[in-house]
């Protein structure tokens, strides 16, 4: 057997790798620091370009308690909330809002240039209109000769188209509403235009000062309102819709063209206006305002509703209205 002291001795040595100098260990943790420093510095950037209510809002908005964040319920950035922020815009007041129920964009308007554009474009077809009635009178052999008794004007409420009266050509019949053959091919030409523009019409009719003589009660105010609506008859005949009128009255010598000069037969006239828009809706927004009065069984206004009584009217002076 041989002596064991004899066998050789074995020495293993295990060789460490040196990651100092040669490995890559290092580099990984630089990256990690490189990171963040760069997060670090970005915060910083965010947090000094953010304005004060901005800063509040992201604040209020990281304050909502973990009972509403876990079970639901009010938070600081609902709409409802004194706060602000906590929408999809924190600069928004609008507040933050479940999702499916995110309002449609608001689109917004500039209601008086929108306005003023209507209104332009209204002005420029009641100034075509205003050319084509005085073509049509030109062209036409039979109304040129008339044209002195056409007035033609834009005003507040619209187109005005007045027919009057010349000291040896009048429009009526003595003190009647009965229009002269002329006035009717006057007014027929007219409503045959009238249709062109969806503007609604209003007639209004005229008398000079003189008095009108009648035991029956008949007076100036009569005579113009039967005159105007004479002549909204001759317009529809021409061929006017009649649904396009809004309004008929009679002014009687209320209103004289001629001011200086109350007995000038020019006052005496029909004046035809294309209303404006804007005339149209405050007709409207006044005739809404009217209140019906209150009547008996038989239909007469009672005194309460009726108020005061209106003063007797005088007595008509001894003469004839044309």
């Amino acid at each position: 057997m041989a002596d064991e002291g004899q066998r050789p001795i074995v020495v293993k040595k295990v060789k460490k790798g040196h990651g100092g100098g040669h490995g890559g260990a290092w580099k990984i943790a630089y990256a990690d620091f490189v990171t963040a420093m760069m997060a670090f510095f970005l915060l910083m950037w965010l947090l000094g370009s953010t304005t004060k209510g901005d800063l509040q809002g992201i604040a209020e908005y990281f304050k909502t308690p973990l009972k509403v964040a876990m079970s639901g319920g009010s938070g600081s950035g609902d709409s409802a909330s004194v706060l602000q922020g906590g929408g999809k815009d924190l600069t928004k007041r609008d507040g933050q809002v479940k999702r499916g129920e995110v309002p449609a964009d608001k689109k917004t308007y500039d209601l008086s240039a929108a306005k003023a554009a209507l209104e332009k474009e209204e002005q420029g077809r009641l100034q075509n209109l205003k050319a084509r009635i005085e073509a049509t009178i030109e062209s036409d052999p039979n109304l040129r000769k008339f044209k002195n008794q056409l007035l033609l004007d834009i005003t507040s409420e619209g187109l005005r188209i007045q027919i009057v009266d010349e000291k040896n050509r009048p429009m009526f019949q003595l003190a009647k509403a009965e229009l002269e053959p002329y006035t009717r091919e006057i007014l027929r030409t007219i409503g045959a235009v009238l249709n062109d523009v969806p503007n609604r019409i209003g007639l209004s009719g005229h008398t000079d000062a003189t008095p009108y003589m009648s035991d029956a009660g008949y007076s100036n105010w009569e005579l113009s309102a039967d005159r105007a609506n004479a002549s909204r008859r001759e317009l529809v005949i021409g061929g006017m819709h009649d649904e396009k009128v809004m309004r008929v009255v009679g002014l009687a010598s209320a209103a004289p063209l001629n001011r200086n000069d109350p007995f000038d037969p020019i006052n005496r006239r029909i004046s035809i206006i294309v209303l404006n828009k804007r005339t149209e809706e405050a007709i409207r927004r006044d005739a809404g305002k009217l209140e019906v009065p209150a009547q008996d069984a038989n239909g007469v206004v009672t005194a309460a509703a009726a108020g005061t009584a209106a003063p007797a009217a005088p007595a008509p002076a001894p003469a004839v209205a044309r």
